[in-house]
């Protein structure tokens, strides 16, 4: 009797979309760090899982165009469990990027 079933195709993981990846990302981060991300400006698939760029507020200023912003790199499996994440870099927020 044979198995009408692919075995080579199929995986215990789940397969998660992008949104989905993204809120996983958000709030592991936000509830390690205690930082929430403002926009995500890199996202992409990796041999690993996913790789995210997170923007987040550092240190809240008045005027807000002083505020204290970093570039958080984010790190998930494939499955949307973080598993690392690093500062990038440091700026006030109404700085353009001399690079």
């Amino acid at each position: 009797m044979t198995n009408s079933k692919e075995t080579s195709d199929t995986s215990d993981e789940p397969v998660l979309t992008a949104p989905q990846i993204l809120r996983a990302a958000h709030e592991q981060f936000a509830e390690l760090t205690g930082l929430r991300p403002e926009g995500v400006s890199r996202f992409e698939r990796t041999e690993q899982g996913w790789l995210l760029e997170a923007e987040v507020v550092e240190i809240t200023r008045v005027p807000e165009t002083m505020s204290v912003m970093a570039l958080y790199e984010v790190t998930l499996d494939a499955t949307g469990l973080l598993t690392g994440y690093r500062r990038v870099r440091r700026y006030e927020r109404g700085r353009t990027d001399s690079r």
